[in-house]
This record gives structure tokens, C-alpha cells and sequence, in this order.
């Protein structure tokens, strides 16, 4: 009955030590995370509801905000944010969906070839990335002296427009997308395809009744994963897109550096944030569905 005891006492204090291991392991980042991010957030709050008087006096007010939704070049910089968001979050989805199911059922060196491709994007800094597209879709670039050798006319260049940043985000984005698709995919038993074509099942059928239902959490969570890189993006925005209007992160830096209004900048900065809390929400709510037993 002693040894049965000390027994039972060495694995309790077995399994207590690896759970205090545990919340050691993952207490460093937790911290990283809770000061890099959420107290910056917790003191932005407060200070964009701070008017500051002409004697230097600070008064709890909402002028910065009734600034912005009053604003009409700062609703333009929202709205062409939403867009390109959108519309960024739909090409990666049309793109990177057909391109997952092919790398996951397709095994053979042009699957590799492909997948090497889809995947070096992610090598690639967001400056050359812009530099690239300048000297291929730019005035004057490689596009356009290939037209001009065969005689044809010039395409209007997508550079300082806002379908610039669009290009240059959904191909940024790609591998990211593409590896939790793939990852999501992972799920589907090849056994389960076999079983539905040995009844009759066309790959549309396949498709649709199978596979999406059983990576509808992954495509949520590439969706969210690439909408809040998107949505706060700089460098490509800054560099492929127009001056006016122009998308929240260059519009935030430009408030602060040239304006130097840094309470306007906080006060775009926690509406930045408030958008991208909720497609926050998918992923979280993605991942506890995930965990739910």
C-alpha cells in the first residue's frame, strides 16, 4: 500500500511539473504578446479620446473620432481599404483554392515544380516585390517595351492605381494561403474521394459535398489570416498605390510623420483595429470549434 502511494504521489508530482512547464513555455510569449500589442492597444484607446486644449489641458472628448466619419478624404481612405481588401481576400480564394486542390491530389515533378513557385513568394521582401512589379507593369517597363516590339499598343499600367496594391498583395499573400489550404486538405482521405467516384460521383459533386465541407475552417482561417495582413499593410500600398486615397497604413504614417497629429494617427490606428478585430473573430472562433471535443 506504501509503494502504491509513493507511486501515485511521483506521477501527480510527474504530471504538475509538466503542467507548470508548460505555462512556463508558453509564458514568454504570452508577455511578448501582452506588451508588444495589447497594452499598446489598451493605451491608444484612451489617448484617441483625449482633446488637447490651447493652455495644454486634456478633456475627455470623441472630436477625433466625429473628425474621421465626418471627413470625406478620410472616409475615401477607409472605403479604398475595404476594397482592396475585399478584393484581395476574393482573388486569393478564386486563386489559391484550385491551386491547394492540385498540389494535394496531384503527385509528379510539375506538382513539385508548382509548388516551389506558389511557395517563393514568401522569400520575397515586400520592397523588391514593388521594385519587380515597377520595372514589369510600370511605365516604360518590360510589358511595355514587348507591346511596342511586336507593334502593339500600351496597356494602362495598374502602378499608382489602386488595382497596384491589389496585384501586389494577393501575390504576397499567396504561399501563406496556399499552406493552410494544403494543410486544411490533409483532412480528405484520398479513400473517401475513391469511395464517392465508385458511385457515381462527378468531381463537381466531389467537390462541393466532400472537400469544402471538410475545409470550411481552413478556408476561414486563410481568409482571416490574409485579410488582417492586408487590411494594415504599408509597404506595397505605399509604393504601388496613388497618393489619394490611399489605404490606412501609409494614410496613419503620413498623419503622424507629415501632419504630425500622432492623436489623429492613434485615433485611425484604433479604427484600423476595430475592423480587424472582427475578422479576428472568424479565426478564433475557427480555432475553439477546432478544440471543441
Amino acid at each position: 500500500m506504501t509503494e502504491h502511494t509513493a507511486a501515485t504521489v511521483s506521477v501527480a508530482g510527474t504530471r504538475r511539473g509538466r503542467k507548470y512547464a508548460g505555462l512556463f513555455l508558453v509564458a514568454i510569449p504570452v508577455f511578448l504578446v501582452a506588451w508588444m500589442v495589447i497594452w499598446p492597444i489598451l493605451t491608444a484607446i484612451p489617448r484617441s479620446l483625449m482633446q488637447v486644449g490651447t493652455d495644454g489641458s486634456t478633456s475627455f472628448s470623441f472630436a477625433n473620432y466625429q473628425f474621421f466619419f465626418s471627413d470625406r478624404y478620410s472616409l475615401n481612405n477607409l472605403t479604398v481599404t475595404l476594397w482592396t481588401t475585399m478584393v484581395c481576400a476574393a482573388l486569393l480564394l478564386v486563386i489559391c483554392l484550385p491551386l491547394a486542390l492540385y498540389l494535394r491530389f496531384t503527385s509528379n515533378r510539375i506538382a513539385a515544380f508548382v509548388q516551389s513557385l506558389a511557395i517563393f513568394p514568401m522569400f520575397v521582401p515586400s520592397i523588391i516585390l514593388s521594385y519587380a512589379f515597377i520595372r514589369v507593369l510600370g511605365p516604360n517597363g518590360t510589358v511595355d517595351l514587348l507591346l511596342n516590339g511586336v507593334g502593339l499598343p500600351r496597356i494602362r499600367s495598374p502602378y499608382l492605381t489602386p488595382w497596384g496594391p491589389v496585384i501586389g498583395l494577393v501575390w504576397d499573400n499567396i504561399p501563406l494561403t496556399v499552406l493552410i489550404l494544403v494543410s486544411g486538405l490533409g483532412a480528405v482521405s484520398n479513400a473517401t474521394i475513391e469511395a464517392a467516384r465508385d458511385v457515381g460521383a462527378r468531381r463537381l459533386a466531389i467537390l462541393w459535398h466532400i472537400i469544402l465541407p471538410r475545409i470550411t475552417n481552413s478556408i476561414l482561417v486563410a481568409i482571416s489570416f490574409g485579410v488582417l495582413g492586408i487590411f494594415s499593410s504599408f509597404t506595397l500600398p505605399y509604393v504601388l498605390g496613388p497618393a489619394a486615397p490611399e489605404m490606412m497604413g501609409p494614410f496613419m504614417q503620413r498623419t503622424f510623420r507629415d501632419l504630425q497629429n500622432p492623436p489623429m494617427a492613434i485615433t485611425q490606428a484604433v479604427i484600423t483595429f476595430a475592423f480587424c478585430i472582427v475578422f479576428g473573430l472568424f479565426y478564433i472562433r475557427s480555432v475553439a470549434k477546432n478544440r471543441t471535443p
